[in-house]
């Protein structure tokens, strides 16, 4: 047996080192071995690669195999959207005659093959919408004949090797596209001097690239794309040589200083996209000479200067958003007369004046945003004729009536939020013919009429919004016939009457606030329907009665506000009632809570009384010797009263007894099975938590048999910290080497149902943002909750700021500053792209952790969107552990707080970062609190003193601005306080755009 064994083995042996050496010395026409080794590191579930056959003589025949008829030769392997995984192996080397290689929107991983760049005759390679990581090959363009290549969305990290462009001069398209690729452009690229498309959008790379000597001299270039990237800097003059330029998108940067003012000298521009950068000054004259544009995006910079009349010549124009800067002046005539225009975006400007009545001329207008400027008098009647999907006036000063809408309007409009203005008169009725209405807001109006009628026609209405536009009148039954409105809001207005039963057909409702009116009567039963309910507020009406029990079973509801109405007796005894504060209780007649100090009045019928005289005399009359008799039977009725209350005492007295028995033996048989499953359970977890156990990627680029019990990662030794809600571990993911972060979750105060934590955690999942921490999976069983997200290698802030060493180089003011800036993004984020808004609440040093490049990421955040309740013990942690940030609105009123007291914490964050000392710091006899030092410094003119020396030198005029900003967002009045997006604006333009000041610092 044992000789068989060996002969077997060394058979093997044989054939394998035959294969391998015709692998490696077969001559060039061997395509056939080329392609089966390369078939054997991919993983083919679906069995797409079956007609691959090592046993045939060519692969002409095979699938997704395309020869040259001539040679017999394989010139094009197409592989795109197969599901295939694995990586690229060894062989197509072989395939020396390959002309075309597309692995496009596949899973394979691994590192790019250097053997690619052995192809000599490749002319297009496509190995985009993949998991490829690791550097770029620097030689991978070597083919003298390459015309197309495209990696981009896959996850390549590092810089560019500046040989990767040094053999590009045959190449015409190049894509490296949402990638993780950093550091600065290499100059080298101008070598491609046949380029026509470049894209490295939605990268890493930094600093200030050097158009002149690189991106500017590729003279054939018809697209060039840059946006979603770092990089900074002024964009100079000499964009003019790109004579065949028809696509600039720069886009997402932190591009600064003027417009290049040649850009309107490129006659064939089409797309121009400058958005999301921090450009000033005026745009520049010679943009009117863009005879070709039809996309122009300028928003979200800090431009100035009046709007450009010359707007209304670019004839071609389709597109056309200048959003968010500060232009000033009017909105000319001449854009009407933009008849193929599509798209406008004005808002968040000081634009003034009338809008133009031409605009009724442009029409394929379809959308129209002129939101937070100053136009003032009526809307246009004609505008409403137009196939408008989205028109937004909001907060300008328009006054007069609603125009009405015509038959194409009912067709097309989606969206009208005209709220913040002056209008008044009635609703048009033919606003109810607008079937694809989705959102309307009349809100801050003064319209003095009622509802709008038939509001059931809106089939596809989810948000209507009418607070404060001084309607009057009762609420509609139809207002739900729809069965689509996710959000109603009524509050503010005069409506009287009682809420409608048919309420409770509003099936999708998710927010219902009818506040501030004079509705009276009864809650309705029906709101009990309303299973995905969150937020309740009926505050200050004139309600009346109990609120029904079956509101208690809303288990979705998250907030309630009922106070200052007529309401009295018993709170639901399920849901959210039992736990609600004062503030949501207060200004009744006598609601029953153990949060009131009130009388607490039972709405129940009175008891029955009975006459005992009433018996007595109709006895009487029936016998002889009234007197006697009367005075007989009164006393033997009152005797027979007293025993028969006696009685009932004693039974009463005795079922609660018996009762309170029965709950205690339940209780403590509760208590028994529960440890006893508790016992069961830590005793087998071991062993069968796994098979319990639900473990949950979000990541497609982990394994899913990454780790084979999660358990076992948390040990000690691995610990990296520890917070309110639980323990941080650091693991490594297996053989790609890369490290993943694990929250123990404190499991006591969290979910208990995996499907409500599974619900929770995805919408966590679903804040994707370069300065969020990205949540990646999660495991869950009954006693272990574990959330798996990114490490950041380069530990938290509070780390950086008061544990740095002599060894390690303090925060200078540039990274104090990006960290601030990204934090705020990361929040803004948080803030106004959810609805409901995601609140921290735990805002930090500790939970700002930092990549090696010092971008922030904000960790802990929504993780109150897990919490089962807030108990008094978790708050006071809390508390603790977060003292010196926690908004005063926190200690005072529990979670009933939005999103600005994340705004507090960030101003106690801003001072902490640049003074470098914590909030509150405690003397031998005193207590420093860090908010009212810097206040009396400022106050006192020397608040640059209190300013951490430890980072050298640093801008005067940005420091001083950002602690003034700082102490802006600590008011102790929340309304008072901006918004993180207005913060974030600020910071912006604090920021110095001076090259030789940002090398300094």
């Amino acid at each position: 047996m044992n000789h068989l064994k060996f002969f077997i083995f060394a058979l093997i042996s044989v054939s394998s080192f035959k294969y391998c050496k015709s692998i490696d010395d077969h001559g060039d026409d061997d395509d056939v071995l080329g392609l089966i080794a390369f078939k054997v590191d991919i993983i083919d579930t679906s069995s797409h690669l079956s007609s691959w056959n090592q046993d045939d003589n060519t692969p002409c025949s095979w699938k997704f195999i395309t020869c040259n008829p001539a040679t017999g030769r394989v010139t094009e392997l197409s592989l795109t959207g197969l599901n295939l995984s694995g990586k690229i192996g060894r062989g197509l080397e072989k395939v020396r005659n390959l002309q075309v290689l597309n692995l496009a929107h596949n899973t394979f991983t691994g590192n790019l093959n250097h053997q690619l760049s052995q192809l000599n005759n490749l002319e297009n390679l496509n190995l985009s919408h993949n998991g490829f990581s690791g550097p770029i090959p620097p030689f991978l363009t070597n083919s003298r004949k390459l015309k197309f290549l495209d990696l981009s969305h896959n996850s390549l990290s590092g810089r560019v090797p500046d040989e990767f462009f040094s053999s590009c001069s045959s190449l015409r398209v190049l894509s490296l596209s949402g990638n993780n690729l950093n550091g600065p452009i290499p100059n080298s690229v101008s070598q491609c001097t046949t380029l026509n498309h470049l894209n490295l959008s939605k990268n890493r790379f930094s600093g200030d690239p050097d158009f002149t000597t690189g991106l500017w001299l590729l003279t054939r270039v018809r697209t060039l794309d840059l946006s979603h990237n770092g990089l900074t800097g002024r964009v100079p003059d000499g964009v003019l040589n790109l004579i065949y330029l028809k696509e600039l998108f720069l886009q997402g940067n932190h591009f600064s200083g003027g417009l290049p003012s040649d850009l309107g000298l490129c006659s064939h521009l089409q797309k121009l996209d400058l958005s999301n950068n921090l450009f000033t000054e005026s745009v520049p004259v010679s943009f009117k000479g863009l005879s070709s544009l039809t996309y122009l995006n300028l928003a979200n910079n800090m431009l100035t200067g009046e709007f450009p009349n010359w707007v209304g010549r670019l004839n071609g124009l389709e597109y056309l958003d200048v959003s968010g800067n500060g232009l000033t002046g009017t909105l000319p005539e001449s854009v009407g007369g933009l008849g193929s225009l599509t798209y406008m975006s004005l808002s968040g400007n000081d634009i003034s004046g009338n809008i133009p009545k031409s605009l009724i001329y442009s029409r394929n207008l379809s959308v129209v945003r002129l939101r937070g400027n100053r136009f003032n008098g009526s809307i246009p009647e004609g505008l409403f004729e137009l196939g408008l999907n989205q028109i937004d006036l909001s907060r300008n000063q328009l006054t007069g009536s609603v125009p009405p809408g015509s038959s194409r309007l009912f067709e097309t409009l989606e969206v009208m939020d005209l709220s913040a203005n002056g209008l008044t008169g009635d609703i048009p009725a033919e606003m109810g013919l607008f079937t694809r209405l989705r959102y309307l807001n009349l809100s801050w109006n003064n319209f003095e009429t009622r509802m709008p009628l038939k509001l059931g026609y809106f089939e596809n209405l989810t948000v209507l919004d009418l607070r404060n536009g001084a309607f009057h009148g009762s609420i509609p039954g139809d207002i739900c016939n729809s069965g689509s409105l996710e959000i109603l809001q009524l509050d503010g207005n005069s409506l009287t009457g009682t809420i409608p039963e048919e309420i409770g057909k509003c099936s999708s409702l998710y927010l219902l606030s009818m506040s501030h009116n004079d509705l009276q009567g009864y809650i309705p039963r029906s709101m009990s329907l309303l299973r995905k309910l969150k937020i309740l507020k009926l505050d200050s009406n004139q309600l009346s009665g109990e609120i029904p029990q079956e509101l208690g079973g809303l288990e979705n509801l998250l907030a309630v506000n009922i106070s200052y109405n007529r309401l009295q007796g018993r709170l639901p005894d399920r849901g959210i009632f039992p736990s609600l504060q004062e503030s949501s209780l207060e200004g009744n007649l006598g609601i029953c809570s153990p949060f009131l100090k009130g009388p607490c009045k039972m709405d129940v019928p009175k008891p029955l009384v009975l006459d005992p005289f009433s018996y007595g005399n109709q006895i009487g009359d029936r016998e002889e010797g009234a007197k006697s008799s009367k005075g007989s039977n009164h006393h033997r009725f009152l005797s027979i009263s007293v025993i028969i209350s006696i009685l009932a005492a004693v039974l009463i007295s005795v079922g609660v007894l018996v009762i309170s028995l029965l709950n205690v033996s339940a209780r403590k048989r509760l208590h028994f099975v529960s440890n006893a499953l508790e016992s069961c359970s830590s005793s087998s977890r071991s062993t069968r938590s796994l098979s319990i156990g639900k473990l949950v990627w979000f990541d497609s680029k982990i394994a899913p048999g990454w780790v084979v019990n999660p358990e076992t990662l948390l040990h000690k030794a691995a610990e990296i910290g520890k917070g309110v809600f639980g323990s941080v571990y650091k693991a490594s993911l297996g053989e790609e080497g890369r490290n993943l972060a694990i929250k123990n979750l404190v499991v006591s105060n969290m979910i208990q149902y995996p499907e409500d934590f599974d619900r929770e955690v995805r919408v966590l999942a679903k804040a994707r943002h370069p300065n969020l921490v990205s949540v990646k999976g999660y495991y869950w069983t009954p006693n272990l909750q574990l959330l798996v997200t990114d490490y950041a290698p380069n530990g938290n802030l509070q780390s950086k700021l008061h544990e740095w060493s002599t060894s390690s180089q303090p925060l200078s003011w540039s990274n104090r500053f990006k960290i601030l800036l990204g934090t705020a993004k990361g929040l803004a984020h948080l803030h106004h792209s959810f609805r409901p808004p995601i609140v921290h609440y735990n805002l930090k040093p500790s939970n700002i952790l930092l990549d090696n490049d010092f971008n922030p990421k904000i960790s802990d955040f929504g993780l109150t969107r897990i919490l089962a309740k807030l108990d008094r013990q978790v708050m006071s942690n809390r508390f603790q552990s977060a003292l010196g940030y926690v908004a005063p609105e926190m200690a005072c009123q529990s979670l009933r707080v939005n999103e600005k007291c994340d705004v507090y914490g960030f101003g106690i964050l801003v001072l902490e970062v640049v003074t470098g000392r914590r909030p509150i710091e405690y003397g031998d006899d005193n207590v420093l609190i860090l908010e009212e030092q810097v206040k009396m410094m400022l106050e006192e003119g020397n608040v640059l003193e209190c300013v951490d020396e430890s980072m050298g030198m640093y801008p005067e005029d940005e420091v001083l601005p950002v602690l003034k900003l700082a102490l802006v967002c600590t008011s102790h009045i929340p309304s008072s306080r901006p918004s993180m997006a207005e913060v974030i604006q600020i910071l912006h333009v604090i920021k110095t755009p001076i090259p030789h000041r940002i090398e300094a610092y």
